[in-house]
């Protein structure tokens, strides 16, 4: 997994930024940072809250797949960066539990921090897309919301999604769909795959905690609306995660709650794709549609 910390000329490009705001108290891990835009603008700013990936086990809030998120701050938004507890730490439900209590405690602070609680949308990566996509699923479900973590008066729900090759298909399905494109190895059901590690056990020994964590699962009608996108070269996520999960969001949902996105080339991440301005400005002009209209 990548795990590069971002560049020093990006993090000094914006001016303004807050690091290291707790949002709750179990664990050092719980804590975010506020990158706000350069030019004075419409207040408060639309809200993009990022969630690093690394397998549920690795990487932090810092590191360089927020770069292309901080390209929002040129249009307006402001940029949160949510660091969370990873499998090493806790296992799941926890990291869901962190990343509702950030929403909650971004919504109760909005004025404090010139946000704008109505237009808050989740950006993630990898493992950072299964928990946007989690987390926005399951709003004020009390399997993944842990409201005494703070501000329980508060909701959780977000207007809108962005999934980066997010594991949100099925964990048991990632080896099969291996088996048949050869694209990348079926590792993911051995015991210690991070999917293995964030449950506790080898995938196929628990097969209901496998569903519970399944975001097809949580699909609903009243869910905000996602931009789903994958590489279809990508060897750590199979892209049939995202086209199955694209298709069940259309099937139960309706059509106009997802939008997939395949690139035929790419990969599962790195600047051969995440970093090129035109994908960016995809999310971007698909933002701008959806929280500005």
């Amino acid at each position: 997994m990548n795990d590069h910390k971002i560049s020093r000329k990006i993090e000094q490009y914006i001016k303004k930024k807050l690091f290291d705001i707790p949002y709750c108290s179990q664990s050092p891990s719980q804590i975010l940072d506020i990158w706000y835009p350069n030019r004075e603008g419409p207040k408060p700013y639309p809200v993009i809250v990022h969630f690093h990936g690394g397998g549920f086990a690795m990487g932090g809030h810092r590191e360089d797949s927020l770069e292309p998120m901080l390209r929002a701050a040129d249009r307006g938004y402001a940029v949160v960066s949510v660091e969370y507890r990873k499998s090493g730490e806790a296992r799941f439900p926890a990291m869901l539990y962190d990343a509702k209590a950030a929403v909650r405690f971004l919504k109760y602070h909005a004025d404090e921090y010139n946000l704008d609680a109505g237009r808050i949308a989740l950006w993630g990566p990898s493992a950072g897309g299964w928990i946007a996509a989690m987390t926005a699923l399951t709003p004020g479900n009390p399997a993944f919301e842990a409201v005494e973590m703070g501000n329980a008066g508060v909701d959780s729900s977000v207007a809108a999604v962005v999934d980066w090759c997010g594991p949100c298909g099925g964990f048991l399905e990632m080896d099969e769909a291996y088996k048949k494109s050869r694209v990348g190895k079926p590792e993911h059901n051995l015991a210690d795959s991070g999917e293995s590690l964030l449950l506790g056990a080898q995938l196929e020994q628990v097969p209901e905690l496998v569903r519970m964590a399944d975001p097809c699962v949580y699909v609903n009608k009243d869910m905000p609306p996602f931009l789903i996108m994958h590489g279809a070269q990508d060897a750590i996520v199979p892209v049939e995660q995202s086209i199955r999960f694209a298709e069940t969001i259309c099937k139960i949902a309706g059509e106009d709650r997802a939008e997939l996105f395949i690139a035929d080339e790419a990969p599962h991440h790195g600047r051969k794709w995440w970093h090129e301005d035109w994908v960016s400005d995809m999310v971007l002009d698909y933002l701008d549609r959806t929280l500005r209209q």
